[in-house]
């Protein structure tokens, strides 16, 4: 319950339901392949999008403990770091787009609509916590260091989701598989084969260019009536 009152305070009510919307049409879709062509295979998308879910879930959660008297407890701590560990997860379904070569090439136009689909909304429920705790590190440090927050973010991610798709770890493997996960970041460090450096950067360059973007979008003032 409380979580569903911190998502639908009236700073958040509007986009939470509009991807509640867009979440419902996706496993719909997805539920309706599955069920004309008899084959399991995209269920995965589901997974996913449950996935990209939690960086918002969590945001929702450090927020609320921010706003408490205590201010930046431990608790707003553990929140805020498992956001930062699952924020890669709301733009990994991007990376899906490689099933079309593979698993999903029968149906090819229907299954890129709906990785697209599937994509768009787990990028916007990442954009929505990244704005969320953009606004706390504003109040606490400034807006130059927010986006140089976002910035860094954006790189993280970038890396996060080269981790996800390529050496196949998952979020939680920070805290089950630490050394392996550590030595595959060493590794991608000492790499010097440019394309192993260039898919994270490009990632992240991407995933701040779609953020500035989209940040600049909801700024936009509507023009009043009679005025140039």
């Amino acid at each position: 319950m409380k979580l569903l009152r911190l998502a639908f305070r009236r700073e958040t009510a509007i986009p939470v339901l509009a991807l509640s919307f867009a979440t419902g049409v996706c496993v719909a879709l997805v539920g309706a392949r599955i069920a004309w062509t008899g084959n399991l295979r995209a269920g995965f998308l589901i997974w996913n999008l449950f996935l990209a879910w939690l960086p918002l879930i969590f945001a929702l959660l450090a927020c609320d403990h921010f706003e408490e008297p205590a201010g930046r407890n431990w608790r707003f701590g553990c929140f805020a770091a498992a956001w930062l560990f699952f924020f890669p997860n709301a733009p990994y379904i991007f990376t899906d787009l490689i099933h079309l070569t593979t698993r999903l090439y029968t149906h090819f136009w229907m299954d890129l609509m709906l990785i697209l689909l599937c994509a768009l909304t787990g990028l916007v429920l990442g954009f929505v916590s990244l704005y969320l705790m953009q606004s706390v590190v504003s109040r606490m440090f400034g807006r130059l260091a927010s986006w140089l927050f976002i910035a860094a973010v954006a790189g993280l991610s970038g890396v996060g989701v080269y981790l996800g798709r390529f050496l196949r770890f998952n979020s939680w493997d920070v805290l089950i598989r630490p050394v392996a996960v550590s030595r595959g970041i060493g590794n991608l460090v000492a790499d010097t084969q440019l394309s192993s450096l260039a898919i994270p950067a490009l990632f992240g360059t991407f995933l701040f260019i779609a953020y500035l973007m989209l940040y600049a979008l909801t700024h936009l003032h509507q023009a009043q009536p009679g005025k140039a």
